[in-house]
């Protein structure tokens, strides 16, 4: 059926041209003989290229109560018939098919692709079955929640899933965007659609092919292209009222020109004539052209814009506010200390590692590899709750344990002021006291370091325009400083030792002042994110959280493609200001040339259907902006054999201390 909306069109037009071309053999004068196919091509052209328009028009007309533009190009059409003007009808509606064939296969090309990942889904997939440990293949849509598949090397994914066995490199271009492969190991995401470059993986499914990753970015992705930014809304809205004002003004030009003394075939030609040169065709699609292709170019480069509005709205920011940790800094965080009191390490380290076992905060994976390293089993540890900002909290064999920050130190009535703990806190590190009750049982301090990327992606946030900068996080002042100073931030530009109300209220302060967008990990920040005039979230591939509470989702933790998205928006807005300059200035050379010269209907016709062409080619010129060419660059684009058949963890809590 989809297929059949798009080929009635190209077959109007085809006819259309065909029409042409006979009128316009027919009126050939060195061929005389062949004058017989002057009116069957007219005939033909009038009816493949305005009964359709027609239909399509007073079909909106009579059902949503829109004046469609078309009605304009068909009114002006039969003008130029009645005054004995038939061929000049004709190319008008001979340009004006083709023009707009050509609209709708340009703007189809933007909605395609996204949806062109598609076909990068594997088909079926090898599932191990638990029982007998038997590999069968089966269709990729079968797979459920809890399956294990087997990965070969040049396999793709099925669906999105968490690595049981198995290490090797994986080709994540296709969803976040990176050209470089990125190692995985047992524990860690991956994505339908990505490629195990070597190596034999056990993967334990995590979402079905309908929840995957893929098939959340094309609904977000077509959602995004179905809400209208608010320059497109405007440019509805215009198109509508300034319809009515050229069908109105036409009409009066009429009377006008009657008035001066031109018979009424000359006025209502010269009426035709402004009706096509007045009419915001080209005005109308600048905006959505630009819009849909640059909404496009971003999800294939990795960054997902819920909608033109959030578009729109990025382009105007100038002041970013950042989360550190995971955001700034690359979230692989390392134990560099471990204080006990009792100095049974071992067994800190499991009753440590146990809680932290049920967290998903960066500094509680480094808690666990610390564990690992020594060959620690982590405690049992149950009805673990996160306390945001603060820590995490559970109970084991003996009672309630708690880990996290010195604020949830205080909450428990836990003092910290011994001389060990002090010389912990001096350091530009972070500290994680563990306890029970008002007792603590000890401390480690664990440094994070800031990404190769971020200092870079700062650099380029400036030189885009970007006047602030400020880093927000509700760790100790002499740690944000030490990652600050690495990313080129001065003190002023540094907010230590924050609470999530804080940073919500410091956003606030600074939205007073401009336009402000904020920067996090997507899952701890929620309502900063939600207060910012723009959220975005980072590395948000894996997460429901992050993809549901921002207005921009990165896909990948690579900080460039912040700024390549940045630059992307403020692109955008350039090229609708150049496509709206050359719409109107090009209706107001038409409009002048048909008031006081005798401007040809067909000029006034290549002028106006040159114009529409042209705005759009200009926006499509964004689907090749770079932020989507190292993606398409590291996909490959054939699917060999071995493609197309590729083949109870502890349960996790929300741990949002903002450390």
């Amino acid at each position: 059926m989809r297929r059949l909306s798009f080929d009635i069109p190209m077959l109007m037009s085809l006819l259309t041209v065909l029409g042409m071309i006979l009128a316009t053999v027919g009126t050939w004068p060195p061929a005389e003989a062949l004058g017989v196919l002057r009116w069957p091509g007219l005939a033909l052209v009038y009816a493949a290229g305005g009964l359709p328009a027609a239909w399509t028009a007073l079909s909106a007309l009579w059902r949503q109560h829109i004046l469609d533009i078309d009605l304009l190009m068909v009114v002006a059409a039969i003008a130029a018939a009645i005054v004995g003007a038939p061929f000049e009808g004709a190319v008008l509606l001979t340009l004006f098919s083709v023009s707009t064939t050509l609209e709708h296969q340009a703007l189809g090309r933007a909605r395609r692709a996204v949806e062109a990942l598609m076909a990068l889904r594997p088909e079926t997939a090898f599932r191990k079955n638990a029982a007998d440990g038997a590999v069968t293949e089966v269709p990729a849509a079968e797979l459920a929640v809890g399956d294990v598949v087997i990965l070969r090397p040049g396999a793709r994914v099925p669906a999105d899933g968490v690595i049981l066995q198995g290490r090797g490199g994986i080709d994540e271009a296709n969803i976040t965007g990176e050209s470089m492969p990125v190692s995985k190991e047992p524990g860690q995401q991956v994505f339908e659609a990505t490629v195990n470059l070597d190596g034999i993986l056990e993967v334990t499914i995590a979402r079905t092919v309908g929840d995957s990753t893929i098939a959340r970015m094309i609904r977000l992705v077509t959602e995004a292209q179905e809400a209208k930014a608010p320059s497109e809304r405007f440019s509805a809205w215009f198109g509508q009222r300034y319809t009515v004002a050229v069908l109105i003004g036409a009409v009066l030009a009429f009377a006008v020109f009657y008035w001066l003394g031109r018979d009424w075939e000359q006025a209502l030609y010269k009426a035709a004539t402004l009706l096509v040169a007045a009419s915001p065709c080209a005005i109308v699609i600048s905006v959505p052209a630009a819009i849909l292709s640059a909404l496009s170019a971003a999800a294939r480069g990795g960054v997902l814009f819920k909608g033109g509005g959030a578009l729109e709205m990025l382009a105007a920011v100038d002041t970013f506010a950042f989360d550190k940790t995971g955001t700034l800094t690359n979230g692989r965080a390392q134990v560099t200390r471990i204080i006990t009191l009792d100095g049974e390490d071992r067994r800190f380290l499991s009753l440590l590692a146990g809680l932290e076992a049920h967290s998903e905060h960066h500094i509680a994976a480094a808690i666990r590899r610390e564990a690992v390293i020594h060959g620690i089993e982590p405690a049992q540890v149950m009805d673990v709750s996160s306390r945001p900002s603060a820590g995490i909290v559970g109970r084991d064999e003996t009672g309630p344990v708690w880990a996290g920050n010195s604020y949830l130190a205080r909450e428990m009535d836990a003092s910290t002021d011994r001389a060990e703990f002090r010389e912990l806190e001096e350091n530009a590190q972070t500290v994680v006291y563990l306890g029970r009750g008002s007792t603590i049982l000890g401390a480690v301090s664990v440094a994070d370091e800031a990404r190769a990327s971020s200092a870079p992606a700062l650099a380029a946030l400036r030189a885009g325009g970007v006047r602030r900068i400020f880093m927000m996080t509700g760790d100790r002042r002499p740690v944000a400083l030490r990652i600050g100073e690495e990313l080129g931030l001065g003190p002023d530009e540094i907010h230590a030792e924050m609470l999530p109300q804080d940073k919500v209220r410091q956003i606030g302060e600074l939205a007073e002042r401009g336009r402000v967008a904020f920067v996090g990990d997507g899952v701890n920040d929620a309502a900063a994110l939600a207060r910012a005039n723009v959220g975005i979230a980072m590395g948000a591939a894996g997460s429901d959280v992050a993809l549901q509470a921002a207005d921009v989702a990165l896909l990948s933790e690579d900080m460039k493609k912040l700024a390549d998205a940045h630059r992307l928006a403020r692109r955008t807005a350039s090229v609708i200001r150049q496509n709206l300059t050359v719409a109107i200035g090009a209706m107001l050379v038409l409009v002048t040339g048909g008031l006081f010269f005798d401007l040809p209907l067909p000029l006034a016709v290549v002028g106006h259907e040159g114009g529409t062409v042209l705005v759009v080619l200009n926006g499509l010129r964004l689907l090749s902006d770079r932020i989507r060419r190292n993606a398409d660059e590291a996909t490959p684009t054939r699917r060999t054999p071995e493609e197309r058949n590729v083949s109870a963890s502890v349960p996790k809590v929300v741990d949002e201390r903002a450390v």
